[in-house]
């Protein structure tokens, strides 16, 4: 019979090991900043898409809509998400919010 260490532990020091788990730590915390992230831009789109009032209204909602997408693509790319084409694609984004953050 053989005994194998922990996973984690094999071969590695105490140090190691703890920035492991520090940067498993780091990891999660992204993952859940990009899913916040996502569902602001979401409900951001949704709420743009709904609108049927005025167009000082609109254009805040606009420059709002266009904050939580901007916000969105740089926690995507703090994730290595480099492009975001797909991501434009399906949530059909508008032009209108893509002209504000640049990408057109």
């Amino acid at each position: 019979m053989s005994l194998r260490p922990p996973s984690g532990f094999s071969g590695a020091s105490a140090p190691e090991v703890f920035f492991d788990a520090l940067d498993h730590e780091i990891l999660a915390e992204k993952a859940s900043a990009l899913g916040r992230a996502g569902a602001r831009a979401e409900s951001a789109l949704a709420r743009l898409r709904a609108h049927r009032g005025g167009q000082a209204e609109r254009r805040t909602l606009l420059a709002e809509t266009a904050d939580a997408v901007y916000a969105w693509f740089i926690q995507r790319e703090l994730c290595g998400f480099r492009r975001h084409d797909s991501v434009i694609r399906e949530f059909s984004i508008p032009p209108e919010v893509l002209v504000r953050l640049g990408v057109k």
